[in-house]
């Protein structure tokens, strides 16, 4: 291919029209975008004003920077649009096995007792974590309760672009209004499926200690987002909560329902007991819940979808079958029956606890020690086949980022997209440089990941 537009300088880009900088992407490589494009970037001004002008929250921008200043990256990443699609796919294929009663009964009669208990909504803020290479895509991850929606969606109203032809590549603020119209109807959706007829009035967004949170930001944006449209909202520990009268209640304001953002999944704590006694009694509704940990974010659930013989045995049809074992890297629990084989083959797997989150106490098996080993032995662990992230360099001068996707999704339907940039074994926000960074799509036309 003929030498790229890109990098463009400011200089150079103010010369091109919309037209011909479509033209030139278009013959750009995916790969080439993320190692040399910086021609759209985050603007602070702009950030500042997401966070608080247009949000009312003054003194936002502050906290973020002092409590997480690693939070956005400077550049977006890009990802061919097939790829995209793929990744949709196979949301909706996961779904459709989820949804199987060979499935559930299966997942649900490993899992704890409360998670057999049906709330009839379905969950909020799924989320499937992709490493792209540069063949595929992997699937390492499902969470039940992802974090940073919000946050994206203040992130989506602060890029810059060099030029007004560049600018016009950018997508629409529009859609950064259009996810939080669907997070309250997402919301809305809920309350619904949980069987009530009234409107929902009142919304408690919970965690321990919440003030202290890394993302307590945006905790403040959930809150400000539903007084917008007319919920009550607070934000509160679940110690500040109490079950009276048939009602969960925070003070004297009665709760409606609960943005669970706790990573006690099944609500074991004794310090969750009210509201674990307030979801069974129905006294409240809780979203994300148990039952949706259970059927989705357990890890043992990659090593079933990644099993051809398992999805064989559950019914999945077989184009489903086919789809999910070429994008879900291979999982198996980690047993004594496999311990040695696993260590043997340590340096192409990736260890993971089955009730993790967040990425605490995973290992690459190329990192691990043998004093760990033994604590992934004596602990409940899968074994996954390593996917490499994708790389986003964030100036010409640094290193290249790692990178995974997540896609926020609802009810089988993709909200949202974004990239997390970080440097070490795996995501952390705490990589100068790193953080949420939003996903553009290749151009319409362009040459896919290979052409160079």
């Amino acid at each position: 291919m003929t030498q790229p537009l890109l990098p463009l300088s400011e200089q150079d880009a103010s010369y091109l029209s919309s037209a011909s900088v479509s033209a030139a992407l278009a013959e750009v490589s995916i790969k080439t975008l993320n190692s040399r494009c910086f021609c759209i970037s985050l603007d602070q001004t702009a950030l500042r004003d997401a966070l608080e002008s247009n949000l009312g929250q003054p003194g936002l921008f502050e906290l973020v920077r002092e409590r997480c200043p690693y939070l956005f990256a400077a550049h977006p990443v890009f990802v061919a649009r097939a790829q995209l699609e793929r990744m949709a796919e196979v949301i909706r294929a996961i779904e459709s096995v989820v949804a199987l009663p060979a499935y559930r009964e299966r997942v649900l009669a490993r899992s704890p007792a409360i998670a057999r208990f049906e709330p009839g909504a379905k969950g909020v803020f799924f989320g499937y974590d992709f490493h792209i290479a540069e063949d595929g895509i992997g699937l390492i991850e499902i969470n039940s309760n992802a974090g940073g929606a919000m946050l994206n969606a203040v992130l989506a109203r602060a890029q810059r672009a060099c030029c007004p032809a560049i600018e016009q590549l950018l997508p629409p603020a529009l859609r950064a209004e259009s996810l939080e119209a669907n997070i309250i109807a997402m919301f809305q959706q809920e309350w619904a499926l949980a069987g009530h007829t009234r409107p929902l009035r009142s919304i408690a967004i919970v965690d321990e200690r919440p003030e202290q949170q890394y993302l307590y930001p945006e905790f403040l944006l959930f809150q400000q987002l539903f007084q917008r449209h007319g919920l009550q909202a607070v934000i509160a520990d679940p110690s500040e909560l109490s079950l009276r009268d048939g009602q969960l209640w925070h003070g004297e304001l009665a709760i409606d329902l609960v943005y669970n953002r706790l990573t006690d999944f099944a609500l074991d704590d004794a310090a969750h007991a009210q509201l674990r006694q307030a979801y069974l009694e129905r006294a409240t509704l809780l979203t994300p819940h148990p039952q949706a940990h259970a059927l989705y974010a357990d890890k043992r659930n990659l090593a079933l979808l990644s099993d051809a013989e398992q999805l064989q045995a559950l019914g999945v049809p077989e184009d489903i079958q086919a789809l999910l074992l070429a994008a879900i890297p291979h999982t198996e629990v980690v047993e004594p029956a496999n311990a040695e084989r696993l260590w043997r083959t340590r340096k192409q797997l990736f260890f993971k606890p089955c009730a993790g989150y967040g990425s605490r106490a995973a290992y690459r098996g190329d990192k691990l020690t043998q004093r760990v080993w033994q604590e992934i032995l004596a602990g409940d662990y899968v074994a996954q086949a390593l996917v490499l992230p994708g790389q986003r360099a964030m100036s010409p001068e640094t290193p290249a980022l790692k990178f995974d996707l997540r896609a926020y999704a609802y009810d089988s339907q993709v909200q949202w997209l974004a990239a997390r940039l970080y440097q070490g074994q795996t995501t952390n926000f705490r990589t100068p440089g790193g953080g949420f960074a939003p996903v553009y799509p290749g151009p319409e036309g362009g040459c896919g990941a290979s052409c160079d």
